[in-house]
């Protein structure tokens, strides 16, 4: 298949503009925010009988996300497996988008009452945005040469940047003009914005859905699929052992991603409990972070075309172990504020140079990359798993936030302990030119 065709390439970075205003509008901003402001009128002490158990309702925030990614992690495999060898990685990619999406409209009924049955449809809106980019990813090295993963990479995080902000827009205007229109309940602005969030990823889906290629992976449809699917993975998992540096890295990936993730999935529920930030103040911050990511992505893009993706990447978990060390010590707005707009330049730009690096390091011959990205996402999902547990176990156990960040900076130093033992992808490429010659 010919690649770095502009309207196929245009086409994979739309999903980005689809799929981001989930993390923006539900993770982020404003879906984290009145879930607290729910739970806080459900329960003057702001936690939730769930099942049966009396639990902080940021407690429970953390562990949604963790068990919706565990679930995650167990179901992208075999799909990937499968979808690698019945060659339909667009349907499944079409299957996870639409569950997800169909689970942000459903939102549109959360109130105090429905919260038991809005906390699971929140976690599966995070299976399927989570399960899709799965097979999003993938599309990366069929569609794009090696020399062009970082640029494209960047470009489609930078489309999810300036997609969501202007959905968050049109919601945040709704939240803080009301009466412009005609919306007199107070809780239908923030509902109506979640039920904007499943319209718009699927209307924008529709793009790549139409310009993205079948999958190149597809064999005879005969035989048990899933049996067939293990083989794959078992084929991926014999080749990962033979890429000394990919194993190293896929390791460091796993360890600075539990903070980094974790870290975009708890931020608004920290300003909101800890320091007792407006509604709209958090809402605006998250809309600064996602502006000045736009900057970010693009910022580490060019770090990489100057000293290699691995030294760009430690210089970025760098910055968020001074993020961690700020957020223990924040107590003031103006210092939150000042925090957001660091994890705003570093957020988009390490995930982006992540996926491209990752990319750079599959075997050139390989066709079944949705099977090698699975092992990348699943990677990352059980890291998330983790994270996001850490923090709320420590939170639960000493009933303080700041503790869980300081749990958070010592996985950040781990990861860049690991990350130093890679040589730059520069270092890797002429080694690998010298061995040949």
């Amino acid at each position: 298949m010919k690649k770095n065709i502009p309207s196929v390439i245009n086409a994979w970075c739309m999903y980005d503009w689809a799929n981001s205003v989930h993390a923006l509008v539900i993770v982020s901003s404003i879906f984290p925010v009145y879930f607290s402001a729910t739970a806080l009128s459900a329960s003057a002490s702001g936690e939730v009988d769930f099942l049966g158990f009396q639990i902080k309702s940021s407690v429970l925030f953390s562990y949604t996300v963790s068990i919706s990614f565990l679930i995650t992690a167990m179901l992208v495999p075999i799909c990937t497996a499968v979808a690698d060898y019945t060659g339909k990685k667009k349907r499944f990619m079409q299957l996870f988008c639409y569950t997800g999406a169909v689970s942000c409209m459903l939102l549109y009924f959360f109130t105090k009452d429905t919260l038991l049955s809005s906390i699971f449809l929140f976690g599966l809106s995070l299976i399927g945005w989570s399960g899709s980019i799965v097979f999003y990813d993938s599309y990366l090295p069929e569609i794009a040469t090696e020399e062009n993963f970082d640029r494209y990479s960047a470009r489609g995080f930078s489309m999810g940047y300036l997609g969501s902000v202007l959905l968050l827009l049109f919601n945040l205007s709704m939240v803080l003009f009301p009466d412009f229109y005609g919306i007199t309940q107070k809780s239908l602005p923030a509902r109506i914005s979640f039920f904007t969030v499943g319209v718009w990823w699927i209307l924008f889906a529709q793009i790549p859905f139409h310009y993205l290629p079948k999958a190149n992976g597809g064999k005879q449809k005969g035989g048990n699929w899933i049996f067939n699917g293990f083989i794959q993975l078992k084929k991926v998992y014999s080749t990962l052992r033979q890429q000394p540096y990919l194993a190293k890295f896929l390791s460091a990936f796993f360890i600075y991603t539990m903070g980094l993730r974790t870290v975009m999935y708890v931020a608004t529920i920290f300003g909101a409990s800890e320091l007792r930030l407006p509604s709209q103040s958090l809402i605006i911050t998250v809309l600064l972070i996602q502006l000045v990511g736009i900057a970010g992505s693009f910022t580490f893009a060019w770090l990489s075309g100057q000293i290699g993706n691995i030294y760009a990447l430690m210089i970025g978990v760098c910055i968020w172990i001074g993020i961690c060390t700020g957020a223990y010590y924040t107590t003031e707005a103006i210092e939150f504020y000042m925090v957001a707009c660091t994890v705003g330049m570093v957020m988009g730009g390490i995930q982006s140079l992540s996926r491209s690096t990752f990319s750079k390091l599959i075997p050139e011959n390989v066709t079944d990359t949705a099977s090698y990205f699975s092992f990348y996402d699943v990677t990352e999902k059980l890291a998330i798993v983790i994270g996001t547990f850490i923090y709320g176990f420590v939170e639960q156990l000493t009933g303080s936030m700041r503790n869980s960040i300081l749990a958070l900076l010592v996985i950040f130093v781990i990861g860049l302990m690991l990350l130093w033992r890679i040589p730059s992808r520069k270092v890797y490429r002429f080694e690998l030119d010298r061995n040949k010659n």
